[in-house]
């Protein structure tokens, strides 16, 4: 009897919990839709005006992540990305002691790069990530120079109240501003004339007691530079006081310009970079001491650190591109949506039409909300999901590289939507990261897949329009992506009454794709359309 009793009491209370759990999750579904037989899903789909937005120069200072290459995208044209960046010291006003000569000078980057395997005597396998290139022999002409232009922190425009801003078209004023010759100037070409992203791990074998100590590094660029250059600039300067302070050197040295080119004939290539990771490394030897001329080696290590700025040039833009860009449509939307990043387009969205009649959506006159939320208003409807999905214009894209993720934001705001924020998913590498708010690829399920879709989650900013009256109904903004959790916004260098900023990560990312719009002469099985699925009382 006892017995029977408890597993009576378990039973009821497992009940009780699981139907709690399933009217909560309904609930979070349904946002507070109570679930029992009065209500049906129904599904309903609504125009999306879309159309193209040219985006121009715009600020590319102090970006996470830079492009450096030149990279020939079929459907866009040719992009040139160059890099500038100031250098700081490891350690200020190093001490420099009798007879220095310098045994190397050597500049490194590490890739992004994935471990793929490793052998039975340590050598490592690895895959690059983020290398966009035209073949397995793709090549550019890679020139550093000392950079003669100072990159000042704090713009005098502004009263020294704002910081300095620099923009992607500003290749011309870096380039007229380099001092001397390259400084990679090595007889291996592979520094400089050819040089290409290798996925080679570097390695180096020392033995100082009979055995040998093997290193290993993960692939990265790896430039030696002129020891003479480093020798006058660096180990000479430290007696005269140019080492002393961070400001001091910061004017002396005002960093690096890297220049590329195309290399002859090769294709060439680009790779997405993280220079704050980079160092010059300058190691030398001297004597112990006044008194003792055994020799001693020593480094000076100069940090990537400071201002920087991606310097972009198209060229070669696609005619139909170039088009759409020019001369949207704006009443009727595009049939296609060019997405680039750097200096290139986005799209922006207008949905539920326009306001004609009052609050029925159906008579009287224009109330200031769009007729089709007034009806849906009216309608009582609740809405459980709401997603756009825009598909891919395979044929135009066939031939390049697509990105991984397009971002969908407030437009007249500047700023994530709700579902953004809403979102806490996290996925096997932050690139993954809020996969619910979406705009995640969809590929062919094969090896070497191309792109179908990229679907974005927008249910809770329709809800709160549908609920809120006095909620806006503002136009979305979409652009690709690099990182999903940069949200701030950079500004054109000449803002225009359509558009004065763009997502900085949109900036980070050198990719485009061209999607289907939802102009009504697009096909219905590829035309971009509001998704809405909701329930109404029966």
């Amino acid at each position: 009897m006892y017995n029977t009793s408890f597993f009576k009491k378990v039973l009821i209370v497992a009940v009780v919990l699981f139907l709690y759990s399933c009217d909560k999750d309904y609930n979070t579904i349904g946002s507070d839709l109570i679930g029992d037989n009065h209500f049906g899903f129904e599904k309903y789909t609504s125009a999306v005006v879309s159309y193209n937005q040219k985006i121009g120069p715009i600020q590319s200072n102090n970006l996470n992540v830079n492009a450096l290459g030149v990279y020939d995208n079929p459907a866009f044209g040719t992009t040139t990305a160059n890099f500038a960046s100031q250098v700081s010291l490891e350690t200020l006003n190093p001490t420099i002691g009798n007879n220095p000569e310098i045994a190397s000078v050597v500049l490194t980057i590490p890739y992004y790069s994935t471990l793929l395997s490793t052998d039975t005597d340590g050598n490592h396998v690895y895959e690059l990530d983020s290398i966009y290139s035209g073949g397995t022999d793709a090549k550019i002409k890679l020139s550093v120079y000392e950079s003669g232009y100072f990159m000042r922190d704090l713009d005098p425009i502004g009263g020294f109240q704002t910081a300095q801003s620099f923009y992607t078209d500003q290749n011309a004023d870096f380039d007229n501003a380099k001092v001397g010759a390259r400084l990679n100037d090595a007889t291996s070409t592979a520094e400089n004339d050819a040089f290409f992203f290798d996925p080679a791990e570097y390695k180096t074998t020392v033995n100082t007691t009979g055995t040998d100590v093997v290193t290993r590094v993960a692939p990265g660029m790896r430039l030696n530079l002129n020891t003479s250059f480093f020798k006058t600039k660096i180990i000479d300067a430290a007696a005269s006081g140019k080492l002393a302070t961070a400001d001091v050197f910061k004017n002396y040295f005002r960093g690096l310009f890297f220049k590329v080119e195309k290399s002859g004939s090769s294709p060439s290539a680009m790779a997405m970079m993280d220079f704050k990771k980079g160092k010059i490394t300058i190691t030398y030897k001297e004597d112990t001491s006044l008194t003792d001329a055994t020799r001693v080696e020593k480094t000076i290590v100069l940090n990537l650190l400071g201002n920087t700025v991606n310097l972009l040039n198209q060229t070669n833009t696609n005619a139909a591109y170039a088009n759409a860009t020019t001369a949207p449509n704006t009443t009727d939307g595009d049939e296609k949506l060019f997405l680039k990043g750097g200096e290139g387009s986005l799209a922006i969205l207008e949905l539920f039409g326009k306001d004609l009649y009052g609050v029925d959506g159906l008579t009287g006159s224009p109330n200031g909300v769009a007729d089709e939320i007034d009806r849906i208003r009216k309608n009582g409807w609740l809405i459980n999901e709401a997603n756009l999905v825009f598909h891919v214009d395979a044929a135009a894209m066939v031939n390049s590289f697509e990105p991984n993720r397009i971002y969908l934001y407030d437009y007249n705001n500047h700023r994530p939507i709700v579902d953004y924020y809403n979102d806490g998913t996290t996925g096997t590498t932050t690139k993954k990261d809020k996969s619910v708010f979406g705009g995640l690829i969809v590929k062919e399920a094969v090896t070497g897949g191309r792109g179908l879709t990229y679907k974005v989650r927008v249910t809770n900013q329709i809800r709160g329009l549908i609920k809120n009256v006095d909620s806006t109904n503002v136009k979305m903004g979409l652009v690709v992506t690099e990182d999903i959790y940069t949200t701030a916004s950079s500004k054109l260098k000449t803002a225009t009454t359509k558009i004065s900023q763009a997502p900085r990560a949109s900036v980070m990312n050198p990719l485009g794709t061209i999607l289907y719009g939802g102009k009504a002469t697009v096909a219905d099985e590829k035309r971009l359309k509001l998704e809405i699925y909701y329930t109404k009382p029966n």
